[in-house]
């Protein structure tokens, strides 16, 4: 068993949403072969009056049963392999990208407890799949064996940045580690607007699947090439998917920008848990 200190950190809250990153997490966890991390946040602020530190004790025995829940929940998923809890005191994202830090993969519910109603994705969900460091996965939709589903295949989405090239090796590991096949997704319509850019989008595109298959040999691999929008073609593609993947930002971003348009649509709308790769 190698890995960060962390290894696998998922954030937790009690929620039906972070129960099911909880699942995630264990799961990728145990085939990984590395500790699971389960961090809790809570926070009333710092200048409460003297008469209301009773208020502030009452909240962190709160979060102390949540993180113990999670603890425990963790611990029956995971058989002998060690489960840390985390009680932290502060903003969740904060400290979700801070253990991030010593962590091989991060995993998020796509909203937790705090969340507007009707909202698709909470904003810490969003903050963090933005500024941790290292894969984030924000945990939506199908991905486990159920009456009448079966896992399906690992979906890339490849558009030639350095995002999306860290995100087809990414995929293709996922897929060797659960034995699945990789369906990568290029959307020509996404092609830089000069001269011959399809083309060279489109040859960029086979080379790097080319490199991965190289490198993960028993993995099958489907390509598609499209004609349309990467958020319609990979919402299309992920439809029968257990995870898709992609870069934080694609060749279009404005400069600066964390998230791309198309990874915060995806993440607001995939029916299947989302990977955001970092270059």
């Amino acid at each position: 068993m190698t890995g960060s200190a962390n290894g696998i950190l998922v954030g937790y809250d009690g929620s039906r949403c972070s129960q099911e990153a909880l699942l995630w997490a264990a799961r990728e966890a145990t085939a990984r072969r590395l500790p699971l991390t389960i961090c809790h946040a809570w926070a009333l602020g710092c200048t409460l009056p003297r008469h209301e530190l009773e208020v502030q004790a009452l909240a962190r025995e709160a979060s102390e049963q949540v993180i113990a829940e999670g603890a425990r929940r963790g611990a029956d998923l995971m058989g002998w392999l060690p489960v840390r809890p985390l009680l932290v005191e502060g903003s969740a994202a904060a400290a979700l990208c801070a253990g991030s830090r010593e962590a091989d993969l991060v995993v998020v519910g796509h909203r937790g407890y705090g969340g507007i109603d009707g909202q698709v994705i909470g904003s810490v969900s969003s903050q963090v799949a933005a500024c941790a460091s290292g894969p984030v996965v924000v945990v939506r939709g199908h991905w486990r064996p159920a009456a009448g589903y079966a896992p399906g295949p690992v979906v890339a989405g490849a558009d030639g940045s350095a995002g999306s090239r860290a995100a087809v090796e990414f995929a293709f590991a996922e897929a060797e580690l659960h034995d699945a096949s990789v369906l990568a997704v290029c959307a020509l319509a996404d092609a830089p607007g000069t001269l011959g850019g399809a083309r060279d989008l489109e040859e960029e595109f086979h080379q790097a699947i080319d490199e991965s298959e190289k490198a993960h040999p028993g993995t099958a691999v489907q390509r598609h090439v499209a004609m349309g929008g990467a958020r319609s073609e990979l919402l299309y593609a992920v439809k029968d998917a257990q995870l898709l993947v992609v870069g934080s930002r694609g060749r279009g971003g404005m400069p600066g920008m964390l998230l791309g348009s198309v990874v915060q649509a995806l993440m607001s709308h995939a029916p299947c848990p989302v990977a955001v790769i970092h270059p």
